[in-house]
């Protein structure tokens, strides 16, 4: 069959997505990519999830995704991190057995109905009357549809660096992709070079772990997936070591060879993830980097040394490597890079993921400017249901930055752009006391479900959670003690006279939930994943209380639309630079005008005052 509703390029994070996404919503879809047995590859860190990055794993699991079902059958060391902290701030991450990840990936990608994977290479797009067709293969193969995803990863022109050498490719040993990138250059789309890098890959059996200290996998492991119930493949652990004033020195004497420093990279690259000589460099006064050694696999040897990137020449990283503690007499099985590609400015881009100049096109994850597994994913999932949407005739679905960390990405791509690889982190989520990990299923799959993509074990699930959380609540709220019945149970409360719920009594940091079922026996016998959703709940309902305020207002400029045909440059009072920015970025809501770098307070009040004056002409 050459004719799809939704046909998807790329096999990576974004696409996998994108292809499972569209397919629940009951496209016809088609994932065509160079290799179906590189499915589902990790290209770089074998890992998932980390701060930031596991909301997203959460969120693209509570609308039903791929990564996090595949990430809980492939992680061989589960660690939430910031542990210590505030629940909006955790972490969960997993180390991840690559090959364990990848058949993961591709069984469920094999029992997705209505999905078909194709091997070819996609060198240029079918556009008629203005809008996508069909795609064209470099075996010359023509495949129609009405929407097409992008996810084409670093194979946009990808070239590796290694020293002076140069190898295009759009990852180690992969051919990139040239027709495509002259295709959305021909649009008229602003586009660019950005980079990225990864480690030498080290030979585990030739490391000496004894002298290193190890870094062990948490005792219970919390699942990604709220559908999996227990992990149950083997944990390990990781080796922690650290570079010295004698690397450090063996890499300034090269740093004129190094690719990123040589001038021959002209992108730029992450900030939150520089190489082994940015670190030198930037960070000169201090005398050591940390380094994680971490396994690929149960049965792989292979060891990825988290924190040391490069683009130096082979010796020099040998050089370097065999200085570092424990790594004397390593052996290196594949030489670390850095890989520049092209992307497009993802301001190009409406809300949701397609692009402006050509309907039908939709793009997700590195293309869009990004780094990293999870936003890929992120995007993927909400390109493959737009995408579907649009094939099916609806509606576009867009999920505002209030209510997710897949909404404060998207809207961060679309308004603010990218000057580097875009990486998520807590801190750009100004309502990350409701943007938690542990509560994604209840922000998210509601909404999924409305959407048509949510299964119906999901669905079952979490109207049973959805159910028991709710009549736990309501039972928290019915009980009450006095500040004396309350002392004399052991809890400590201001002797104020006014009786308090337990579920108040749930906030005080010294209540928990089995101290208030020793109170009252009727609360024993609760799930133990709904007792952690009401702990949690209770004690952050104050600030939360306070935030739904900021929340509220938000959402009534997210409210007000601004007409798709407004003339910005009709707009009285607006400067130049203001007037030249909307036309670019085209805001849908006052809200997206709002967040558009260099708006000022006498911008808005001019383009609302606008905006009213048009209402009562109409009236």
């Amino acid at each position: 069959m050459n004719v799809f509703d939704v046909i998807v390029v790329g096999g990576g994070h974004a696409g996998t997505e994108a292809a499972a996404a569209a397919a629940r919503m009951g496209a016809r879809t088609a994932l065509i990519t160079h290799k179906a047995s590189t499915i589902g590859e990790m290209s770089c860190n074998p890992a998932i999830g980390g701060l930031g990055k596991g909301h997203l794993v959460r969120e693209v699991d509570a609308l039903d995704g791929v990564m996090g079902v595949a990430a809980d059958r492939a992680g061989i060391q589960f660690r939430m991190l910031n542990r210590s902290r505030g629940p909006a701030v955790r972490g969960p991450r997993t180390q991840a057995d690559r090959r364990l990840y990848r058949e993961a990936v591709q069984e469920i990608l094999a029992q997705v109905p209505g999905l078909e994977i194709i091997e070819d290479s996609i060198e240029d797009l079918v556009v008629e009357n203005g809008s996508v067709a069909g795609v064209v293969g470099g075996s010359g193969r023509v495949w129609r549809c009405s929407a097409v995803v992008l996810t084409t990863g670093t194979f946009l022109k990808g070239v590796i660096h290694i020293g002076d050498k140069r190898i295009p490719a759009g990852r180690a040993g992969e051919a990139p992709v040239l027709g495509l990138s002259e295709r959305l250059y021909g649009l008229g789309l602003s586009m660019g070079r950005l980079k990225t890098g990864t480690p030498a890959r080290l030979d585990g059996k030739s490391i000496d772990w004894a002298g290193l200290e190890m870094q062990s996998a948490d005792e219970e492991p919390v699942p990604f997936s709220f559908l999996t119930r227990a992990i149950t493949t083997p944990q390990v652990a990781c080796g922690v070591t650290w570079t010295s004033p004698e690397v450090h020195q063996a890499i300034t004497a090269n740093i004129h060879r190094s690719a990123v420093y040589s001038g021959a990279i002209a992108g730029r690259g992450p900030r939150y993830c520089p190489s082994i000589e940015d670190k030198v460099v930037r960070f000169a006064d201090r005398d050591r980097h940390q380094i994680f050694l971490e396994p690929e696999g149960l049965d792989d040897d292979t060891v990825y040394p988290n924190g040391i990137s490069t683009s130096l020449p082979e010796a020099v990283q040998e050089e370097f490597i065999r200085l570092i503690p424990g790594l004397e007499h390593v052996v290196i099985r594949r030489f670390g890079y850095a890989i520049e590609y092209d992307y497009v400015d993802p301001r190009e881009l409406s809300p949701d993921l397609q692009v402006k100049k050509l309907p039908g096109l939709y793009l997700a994850g590195q293309i869009n400017g990004t780094t990293g597994y999870e936003e890929a994913a992120g995007q993927g999932l909400m390109a493959g249901l737009n995408a579907a949407r649009r094939a099916g005739g609806g509606d576009a679905l867009i999920i505002d930055r209030s209510t997710a960390y897949i909404g404060v990405m998207v809207d961060d791509l679309v308004t603010r752009g990218v000057s580097e690889p875009y990486r998520m982190f807590t801190s750009r989520a100004e309502y990350r006391l409701t943007l938690r990990a542990d509560n994604a299923d209840q922000r998210l799959t509601e909404f999924g479900i409305l959407a048509g993509c949510v299964g119906s074990e999901r669905a079952g699930f979490f109207a049973r959670k959805k159910d028991d959380i709710i009549a736990l609540r309501d039972r928290l709220r019915s009980l009450s003690m006095t500040p004396n019945e309350a002392r004399a149970r052991g809890i400590e409360v201001n002797l104020d006279g006014r009786r308090r719920s337990a579920f108040e009594l749930l906030a005080y940091s010294h209540v928990n939930y089995s101290k208030l079922a020793g109170v009252w026996p009727e609360l024993n016998g609760v799930s133990p994943l709904v007792i952690e959703q009401i702990e949690i709940e209770a004690s952050y309902a104050s600030y939360i209380d306070r935030q739904q305020a900021d929340i509220d207002a938000f959402r009534r400029d997210e409210g007000m639309p601004l007409p798709s045909d407004l003339d910005f440059n009709e707009v009285g009072g607006l400067s130049t630079e203001a007037k030249d920015k909307l036309s670019r970025i085209r805001p849908v809501t006052l809200g997206q005008a709002a967040r558009i770098e260099g708006m000022t307070p006498g911008a808005m009040s001019a383009l609302v005052g606008h905006l009213k004056r048009a209402a009562k002409a109409m009236a």
